[in-house]
């Protein structure tokens, strides 16, 4: 069971997925404090997406997006001068309900959790698509001409292709919030779709599903 208040680590340009690993280097003082607090505890830091205009905040504490993931760090080294290189692993979607006090240096919030289940249906659909996203990405991310390990689930494959193509904070953002990962690919295939209309690529409309 997970706990619902989690410390917050507000970013500017990255999003965590479930199931994707995000390697971190720590460095300001109050997310020192964070990652020492969360290594005697659950281990458990949530990822937020800080809304456009973060770097114009008076107070501190811009705003974020209410819909994040929580990591697990799964591996840490601690320097000689207190900074940390760590490894969060993606484990679930949450919603802020709200933040909670200013007690700590770093941000904490109440959420809610809510985890992302695929019907055989959705499984259906994403491996009849799994196809469509190879082809986009030779013409679209400029990647060799390749078919996805068959070791890799089809939310592993989809999960990590959102977190780490080369797209807008906002547009992985926007990525997460898909109710599920069926309509995240659905997002994904239409996302690079249009960036391959938008290059001049021919669109093949053939072998959509």
């Amino acid at each position: 069971m997970l706990t619902t208040l989690i410390p917050v680590f507000p970013l500017p340009d990255v999003v965590l997925f479930p199931g994707v690993f995000l390697p971190l280097h720590i460095f300001e003082l109050r997310y020192r404090e964070m990652v020492k607090d969360s290594l005697a505890g659950d281990r458990l830091i949530g990822i937020s997406l800080l809304r456009p205009g973060w770097d114009h905040d008076a107070d501190g504490r811009p705003a974020i997006y209410a819909v994040g993931c929580v990591g697990l760090i799964s591996h840490v080294e601690e320097l000689s001068d207190g900074r940390y290189n760590m490894v969060l692993r993606g484990v679930e979607k949450f919603r802020v309900v709200r933040e909670e006090d200013q007690t700590r240096a770093y941000r904490r919030a109440s959420v809610d959790y809510f985890e992302e289940r695929m019907t055989e249906q959705d499984r259906d659909t994403v491996r009849r698509q799994r196809h469509q996203l190879e082809r986009l990405l030779t013409t679209v991310a400029d990647a060799p001409e390749q078919t996805f390990p068959a070791t890799l689930s089809d939310e592993e494959v989809i999960n990590a292709l959102a977190q780490y193509l080369d797209l807008e904070p906002i547009e992985r953002q926007a990525l997460l919030e898909q109710d599920g990962v069926a309509r995240r690919c659905s997002a994904l295939i239409e996302l690079l779709e249009m960036k391959e209309m938008s290059a001049g690529h021919p669109s093949d409309r053939g072998l959509k599903h």
